[in-house]
């Protein structure tokens, strides 16, 4: 089955595959924004994103300067199979073949042990049935030859049916952990993905507000188009690649658990029945257990090379991440898949998102100098009865450069605009003017509102979708599977490993010792020979008393006649 780089490992290669296909889009300018989610629901860190954004734009792209990081350096030097077995160091790197080819030299053990096994158990079998060879216990001590066998045979049985045991816990709880660190990854890439899908929203809603007729710039309304297509692309992209990533894994790991499983229960029902028919001494049963037993120790061997590659590159991965994530802006072989983006498109990102959300301001302040703070007369069109106390301006929470500023003591801010704003609302009659002091009316309070949290949404998720431009949100995430789901995923294949190897070498014996074994001789043969030397002396002390016996008459004879 051929899998493409985004699912060679089932939880890394997801994220990879996922992050990817956003990075991929990044080239773009503003699309950058769907790589900068963090994943974090607590609203505390609104406020350490909120600082983000004036120190985003300064945030470095990887580092080209000097040579790249090589990562899991020293664990990954092995022999090179490609390259004359040197050894390779080049580091981690799912998309270097040299790499592939020095884990898979890490399972050659197993692949050379079952070449042997399967080579030299079948000349034996073929030497036992077509020369007729035999091997049977059969001497004075045979009796306690055949005991010891049996015993021998109990304990080899009894060490296969352990295997099988630590095969089917192992394989469960590994299966298992991958499906935890999948639902992990599938979580990180559904919550980007609704984050792109909020934002998208926002800016649409962005786009209608209006406060007594008063718009956005035209200008304004043709960034947000521009930036709503490219975030909409890459929410579909993201989920596209996501449920296929997905699909794949849980299939891949889906026939590995079947086959686990497989192996576990055919090889205990094997070293068991095995055992009860060589006590039985069933030969020719026996045999084709044997033959059996031959062909699936050597697939078993198989299966313990391959999962000691896939510990290694499980291994490998983890450690990479590890070192990438002290190292996110270094050159490494994780900059190809996931490049955080350098700082002009982290600029024009940034600004674009703070000068809408600057232009909403303006139009809020707009409305409020022009119609609410003022004293038209009854014949001007704005006039509606505004009375009371001047209602205060909205804080521009950036300067002209789009720093992040203080508001003033006659502002408002975006976070309490709208319950300070409650106080300067009047009453209308049914002709639509004022009947109580207040400096707006509902309807334009409504909008004011609208616009207030439009302003105060786009504030915030900026950050959220610029924590993907420094690289925040793929540290995070890899920092969360090195810690929490790499060492359980390690230690339950090495579960795994320990089961199929003590399988393979039980089962090895246990055909030894059938062979042997079952090949016994008979209590009735045994007996036959006992006894045949036993009735030779019997005729011969007979004969002896028979001779004896004519001797004593003859002379008891011959003293008669002498008398």
């Amino acid at each position: 089955m051929k899998i493409d780089n985004s699912v060679y490992f089932f939880f890394l290669f997801l994220v990879l595959g996922c992050l990817s296909c956003v990075s991929a889009l990044a080239k773009d300018g503003v699309v950058a924004n769907r790589r900068s989610l963090k994943f974090s629901l607590v609203d505390e860190n609104l406020g350490s994103w909120q600082n983000e954004l004036s120190e985003a734009a300064e945030s470095p792209g990887p580092s080209s300067d000097g040579p790249p990081l090589v990562l899991a350096a020293k664990r990954t030097k092995r022999p090179d199979i490609l390259d004359g077995f040197k050894r390779y160091r080049g580091g981690w790197d799912i998309v270097n073949r040299h790499y592939w080819a020095s884990v898979g030299f890490t399972g050659a053990g197993g692949f050379i042990i079952s070449v042997l096994w399967f080579v030299a158990f079948g000349m034996v079998l073929v030497v036992h049935h077509c020369c007729g060879w035999r091997i049977n216990i059969k001497d004075e001590g045979s009796h306690r030859s055949q005991k010891m066998c049996l015993i021998i045979l109990i304990v080899f049985t009894c060490a296969a049916t352990v295997g099988c045991i630590l095969l089917s816990v192992g394989q469960a709880e590994f299966h298992e952990e991958v499906l935890h660190t999948l639902h992990f990854v599938v979580n990180q890439s559904d919550y980007t993905v609704q984050t792109l899908r909020n934002v998208t929203e926002y800016l649409s809603l962005a786009k209608e507000i209006n406060v007594a007729q008063v718009f956005l710039p035209s200008d304004i309304m043709d960034s947000i188009d521009k930036l709503n297509m490219d975030l909409n692309s890459a929410a579909d992209t993201l989920t596209e690649k996501t449920s296929e990533n997905s699909d794949k894994v849980k299939k891949v790991f889906s026939i590995v658990r079947s086959v686990l499983i497989a192996v576990a229960a055919v090889m205990l029902f094997l070293a068991l029945i095995g055992l009860l028919l060589s006590i039985l001494r069933h030969q020719h049963a026996i045999h084709i257990f044997i033959v059996s037993g031959w062909l699936l120790v050597a697939i078993t061997f198989i299966l313990c090379g391959a999962f000691v590659i896939l510990n290694n590159a499980v291994s490998d991965t983890c450690l990479a991440m590890d070192e990438w994530v002290e190292n996110p802006h270094a050159e490494t072989a994780l900059s190809n898949i996931l490049p955080c983006v350098d700082q002009k498109t982290t600029n024009q990102t940034l600004s674009q998102s703070k000068t809408i959300v600057t232009d909403m301001v303006t139009v809020v302040n707009t409305f409020i100098y022009t119609y609410a703070n003022t004293y038209p007369s009854h014949s001007d069109q704005n006039y509606y009865n505004q009375s009371g106390p001047l209602m205060p301006a909205l804080c521009y929470p950036y300067d002209s450069q789009l720093r992040d500023i203080q508001c003033g003591d006659q502002q408002v801010s975006i976070t309490n605009a709208s319950l300070v704003w409650q106080n300067y609302t009047c009453e209308v009659s049914e002709f639509g003017l004022c009947t109580t002091p207040g400096r707006v009316k509902p309807d334009i309070y409504t909008q004011l509102v609208a616009a207030v949290n439009e302003s105060y949404a786009l504030q915030h998720y900026t950050p959220r979708l610029l924590s993907l431009q420094n690289c925040n949100f793929v540290r995070d995430t890899f920092q969360t599977i090195t810690s929490s789901y790499c060492p359980p995923l390690e230690h339950y294949l090495k579960i795994v490993n320990a089961g199929l190897a003590l399988i393979s070498v039980g089962v090895l014996l246990c055909l030894v010792l059938w062979v042997l074994y079952a090949n016994r001789p008979q209590r009735e043969e045994a007996f036959a020979k006992l006894s045949l030397p036993v009735i030779g002396r019997s005729k011969k002390s007979s004969s002896n008393n028979h001779i004896h016996n004519r001797s004593s008459d003859v002379s008891t004879s011959n003293t008669s006649n002498g008398v």
